[in-house]
């Protein structure tokens, strides 16, 4: 009987970098995307799983937070074995170290994003 794959969550909601899912599929990995938050939320709670990887998009209008990440985390966060990979905007870095005080996030790159550190960033995740 062989082990299942493990999942990657890939949420992508801006975009502009090319798609990765390619090589998360060569890391190993059972690849879910999703285009919004809401749908991300339900696919955390659906597949649980073991890499999440998302953008960081800062939301200035947002009274009591800095972005949908927040939301994310929160779910994330009962999930002790998944591993989040956040994607930032170098000039959004300040608003990041915000969340980065509430939530630990496993790695997070700035763009552009560079496929080896990323790959690298990956199997990290899932060998923990």
């Amino acid at each position: 009987m062989s082990t299942p794959l493990p999942t990657l969550l890939s949420i992508i909601e801006l975009g502009g970098y090319p798609n990765f899912a390619p090589l998360y599929e060569r890391l190993g990995c059972r690849v879910v995307v999703e285009n919004s938050m809401r749908k991300a939320l339900a696919a955390v709670k659906k597949h649980a799983p073991k890499v999440v990887v998302a953008e960081f998009n800062f939301q200035s209008d947002f009274r009591d937070r800095t972005s949908s990440l927040e939301s994310l985390m929160a779910v994330v966060q009962r999930l002790p074995n998944t591993r989040v990979i956040v994607f930032y905007e170098r000039e959004y870095v300040d608003q990041l170290a915000k969340l980065q005080a509430n939530f630990p996030l496993f790695r997070v790159m700035a763009y552009p994003i560079v496929e080896d550190q990323l790959a690298a960033s990956v199997r990290a995740a899932l060998a923990e």
